[in-house]
């Protein structure tokens, strides 16, 4: 059990965890939030290297055969934490990079984060399982892209001109992808809900 808990995919999926406050501390300097230009650039390197374990953890779990109950578990967590902390952070940074009507599409994707927590944890304690779609795993990868344009955010402006812009209209992607994807859970989920 111990070795299987410290396998290298989980020491990924561990790594990812512990990257999420390191990239909130990378915005608050002096003890307040700000973003400057390097704040961005390191948060935006630790965010890429996480994405990359996101892809990395599963694929060494199968291929390796070393999936574990505390990985399964862990992983879809970690994802959560990962993007629910950068939607938050770039809607509450001195630069407001998530403004106006672009909230709307954070607030759709936590939205669907938690309801489907909610309803994963509903159907496993009926013991029914709900394999993540091909769509779902789209979803999450348009997602993480946004999320790289966005931390890069006015930095990246200065480098690749409508960085933020890009990111933005990933973002309402990921949120059209997010409602489709949710819908697809609670449909598969319903017949188990109803008595």
């Amino acid at each position: 059990m111990a070795s299987r808990a410290y396998n290298l995919p989980n020491l990924l999926t561990y790594g990812r965890i512990v990257a999420v406050p390191l990239i909130v501390l990378c915005f608050f300097l002096e003890g307040e939030l700000q973003s400057t230009d390097f704040a961005r650039w390191t948060a935006l390197g630790l965010f890429i290297l996480a994405s990359v374990t996101d892809f990395l953890d599963g694929y060494l779990a199968r291929i390796w055969n070393q999936t574990s109950n505390i990985g399964r578990m862990l992983d879809p967590i970690a994802d959560k934490l990962l993007i629910s902390v950068c939607l938050l952070l770039m809607a509450a940074d001195t630069e407001k990079t998530i403004a106006g009507w672009s909230l709307w599409a954070a607030i759709i994707i936590l939205c669907r984060e938690i309801l489907v927590s909610g309803l994963r944890e509903y159907l496993a304690e009926l013991k029914v399982s709900v394999p993540v779609t091909r769509i779902a795993k789209w979803k999450t990868t348009v997602q993480m892209v946004a999320l790289a344009f966005l931390l890069a955010g006015p930095a990246g402006d200065k480098i690749l001109p409508y960085t933020t812009q890009i990111g933005i209209t990933l973002l309402w992607i990921a949120a059209i992808l997010t409602i489709y994807t949710g819908y697809d859970y609670f449909r598969a989920g319903l017949k188990h809900m109803v008595d």
